[in-house]
């Protein structure tokens, strides 16, 4: 497995050693103790969520505070995402800076969001099954969430404002200076 921590700290992109041969191919997808190795610190994912969504299909940006934070290691099962990580750690030097990492069925990439990160993707491909493993439980009552087109994270989501198409909770998130971040 290659590990590359990007420029936000503990945020890691992981690609897996894939034996290929006529019959296709094989990859050990998760391995608790060379993940834990691989990323320097112990994380025990207790929870594991799957979506599907169509092309412009746009989820995001979402995380939950306190307790109840969450650590996420996401992949693509089928088709392909534009999947975005946001560091919301106020003490941090790259708070507010994000980090965009195209992850598809056949790149087999996931990427692994630590706590105190906001999470969102887009769908590039006609259509696209998620998958994430997360460290802590979900709780209604300590999830956050910013707004996708924030103007001072500047994310470039690949597709064109006409083509996104955004639930009615997440299109009226607030910007990360109004956001509830613990």
């Amino acid at each position: 497995m290659k590990v590359q921590e990007t420029k936000l700290e503990g945020c890691f992109v992981l690609e897996p050693t894939v034996f290929e041969d006529k019959r296709g191919y094989f990859f050990e997808s998760f391995n608790s103790q060379k993940f834990n190795d691989a990323i320097g610190q112990k994380v025990n994912f207790v929870q594991d969520n799957q979506s599907f969504s169509t092309k412009g299909v746009l989820r995001g940006l979402h995380y939950q505070v306190g307790e109840f934070a969450q650590a996420k290691l996401v992949r693509v099962l089928e088709g392909a995402v534009l999947d975005v990580a946001v560091d919301i750690r106020k003490n941090s030097p790259t708070f507010g800076q994000h980090v965009a990492v195209e992850l598809t069925a056949e790149n087999k990439k996931q990427l692994f969001i630590p706590r105190g990160f906001a999470h969102g993707f887009v769908v590039l491909s006609k259509t696209a099954t998620f998958f994430y493993k997360c460290d802590n439980f979900y709780n209604k009552e300590s999830e956050g969430g910013i707004i996708y087109n924030d103007s001072t994270i500047e994310i470039d989501w690949k597709l064109e404002e006409s083509e996104l198409i955004i639930s009615d909770k997440d299109i009226v998130l607030p910007n990360i200076e109004n956001a509830r971040l613990a």
